[in-house]
């Protein structure tokens, strides 16, 4: 049986963040093989390969319970931060090759030495969803038009395509109960990986809230979701609520699993033209392996 690492990445002073195995060494794993390592913990998954060209210092596939996914922002930090304290990482910047594309990872040390890392993603794009998608998506959150804050509901995607639905406040977002069998279904219907909604915590000091309701994982709810938030990013952009500027978007997602996380993102311009994003957050061991919660 394959031995995982066990680190929660965006964890705030220590504490919740999104529990992920990691195996820095996968090779000779076959994709089943690491598939099972995701369903016998229930938890998003990252697998370490060696490079398939010299473009590239490593390669990193990601498998959820139910299938692999093309890309995940915290397993890539995640492995990229216990790399670094293994002192496998051949320098500070590392060229990553994912199914969704190449992804470079960025590493500092704190001042007790402790890896921080960031990746990219490209920028991203944001579609408005259409009044007849908008009421669907209501319907599978099981709330009302009063519910929705001032923004566009729309689909957003840096490498997967989440739904972002502006609530009206922090504690609507955090009384959504939706089906399991509801979101997927909508998800299917407006092509979207997920729905996260979010709602403004303090717009002066770029501070939000989300939670991510995934379409088909294995599971019901994520305690923290990089790649989600790195799309919210841009609609936030889009949408007027964040200034075109590089300052570090906080987005806290997981208070309703009692595991409160917190995502960091800034968006890099050239030109005035949002050209991506860096992704990072905070990581810390866990002894063992966390149950997955709902």
């Amino acid at each position: 049986m394959t031995t995982a690492e066990m680190v929660s990445v965006f964890t705030v002073d220590g504490q919740g963040g999104n529990p992920c195995p990691i195996v820095v060494d996968a090779s000779g794993m076959s994709a089943s093989d690491m598939q099972d390592v995701a369903r016998r913990h229930g938890h998003e998954s990252g697998f370490v390969l060696p490079a398939q060209s010299d473009d590239f210092d490593a390669t990193f596939r990601f498998f959820v319970p139910n299938h692999e996914m093309e890309m995940c922002g915290h397993a890539t930090i995640g492995a990229l931060w216990l790399l670094a304290r293994h002192g496998k990482l051949p320098g500070d910047k590392i060229r990553i090759s994912t199914r969704s594309g190449p992804v470079t990872g960025f590493i500092n040390r704190d001042d007790s030495g402790e890896p921080r890392v960031e990746i990219t993603q490209p920028a991203g794009k944001t579609v408005p969803l259409t009044d007849a998608q908008r009421a669907d998506v209501l319907r599978a959150l099981a709330v009302g038009p009063d519910a929705i804050g001032g923004a566009t509901p729309c689909n957003a995607v840096t490498s997967r395509i989440k739904t972002l639905i502006p609530m009206r406040s922090p504690e609507a977002l955090n009384a959504l109960d939706p089906a399991a069998e509801a979101v997927e279904a909508v998800c299917g219907r407006i092509g979207s990986t997920g729905l996260y909604p979010f709602a403004v915590i303090d717009r002066e000091a770029r501070l939000f809230e989300a939670r991510q309701f995934p379409r088909s994982s294995g599971y019901r709810e994520d305690a923290a979701t990089g790649i989600a938030a790195a799309a919210l990013a841009f609609g936030l952009l889009d949408a007027g609520l964040v200034a075109a500027n590089d300052q570090e978007i906080r987005i806290l997602q997981g208070r309703a699993m009692g595991r409160l996380s917190e995502i960091r993102v800034r968006i890099g311009f050239a030109g005035g033209r949002a050209v991506g994003c860096l992704l990072g957050g905070n990581v810390a061991l866990m002894a063992a392996p966390s149950p997955r919660m709902s």
